[in-house]
């Protein structure tokens, strides 16, 4: 079976048996396969996964060192370039998350803004990612802070929200909002590692 046998017509998503089959693949196999979602199936997954899993900060990093980075392989429902990276890291007082976005093709990066962001729990076992709070620090890695207003992403982070739910120990799938409203724009996260 490969990723698209647990969505039905409909929008119904088997959720269990998705999570169950993600938790036993690879890593690179588990990122393989959520790179495969489809438009249509990103979704229904976010709406799928309301209440399934709650998560915590400590799904997108482990409790561990400040400032050290841990890489999430992305897949957004855009027609083009829908392969990315999210980066988090603890703060240093370990209350919320840093991070920002790698873009694949790596020439995007030159064009749209890194994307800082501080992720922070949110209701009932949900993350938010908040762009409008730019990160006020970073990994010594990362790339230059830029405000999300300079550039092209003005267009793509400014004043934007991500709302992130679970479905299994390394997946996470989210929706956008710019000024509250929810855009038509949804993705899924994979925790690279075991």
């Amino acid at each position: 079976m490969d990723i698209h046998g647990f969505f039905k017509a409909g929008g119904q998503v088997d959720v269990a048996g998705l999570a169950g089959w993600l938790d036993g693949l690879t890593p690179d196999g588990r990122r393989d396969a959520v790179r495969a979602l489809r438009r249509g199936e990103l979704s229904a997954l976010f709406e799928a996964a309301k209440g399934f899993r709650k998560i915590s900060l400590e799904d997108f990093v482990p409790v561990g060192e400040p400032l050290n980075p841990v890489i999430h392989y992305g897949k957004n429902s855009l027609p083009a370039f829908s392969h990315f990276e999210k980066q988090f890291c603890w703060d240093p007082g370990r209350t919320a998350l840093w991070g920002f976005n790698a873009q694949e093709p790596k020439w995007l990066e030159s064009v749209i803004t890194p994307g800082y962001f501080v992720a922070r729990g949110h209701g009932d076992g949900e993350v938010e990612i908040d762009y409008r709070a730019e990160a006020p620090g970073k990994a010594e890695a990362w790339p230059e802070i830029l405000p999300n207003s300079a550039r092209v992403g003005r267009f793509v982070y400014f004043q934007m929200q991500d709302f992130m739910r679970g479905v299994s120990r390394h997946v996470t799938i989210g929706r956008a909002t710019r000024h509250g409203k929810e855009m038509p724009a949804w993705f899924a996260l994979c925790r690279a590692g075991h």
